[in-house]
């Protein structure tokens, strides 16, 4: 008897391929409110990519820029971030004025947003997509 291989499965999944089966497999009471977040940022700037980092999803250009962190049950976060590398902004002031008042800044170089709730990603949708393209503007040098 023979056993037929799957190429497949054989071969390594892509970064989106990835997303998909974190996905999928996820349990999150938040799980919704995750996945169009992550729909949000993927319609905000056409240069994102998407694979797994932290165990949760994370997007890039040349290094990772925005990464969920799932942790939590009255919500979950996006942290923005220059990669794993401190930059010379890290100790600094923030690299951009936040006009949206979304961003919570955790260093010069770091920030987060905090999500609980569909309604509160609806009212802040357009903020959301203005954060993400100024963070990828104001880091594409590092």
């Amino acid at each position: 008897m023979s056993i037929k291989k799957d190429k497949n499965l054989s071969q390594k999944l892509t970064g989106h391929e990835q997303v998909m089966k974190f996905l999928e497999n996820l349990e999150h009471p938040l799980k919704p409110e995750i996945e169009y977040v992550r729909r949000i940022i993927l319609e905000s700037n056409d240069q994102l990519s998407e694979h797994i980092k932290w165990n949760a999803p994370s997007f890039y250009i040349h290094d990772d820029r925005i990464t969920f962190n799932l942790h939590g049950k009255n919500g979950f976060r996006l942290i923005f971030h220059c990669g794993s590398k401190a930059t010379e902004y890290a100790n600094g002031k923030p690299i951009f004025e936040d006009s949206s008042n979304l961003l919570e800044w955790l260093a010069g170089d770091r920030s987060t947003i905090r999500f609980s709730s569909m309604e509160q990603i609806e009212t802040n949708k357009e903020r959301l997509k203005q954060v993400v393209n100024k963070w990828i503007e104001a880091t594409k040098e590092f």
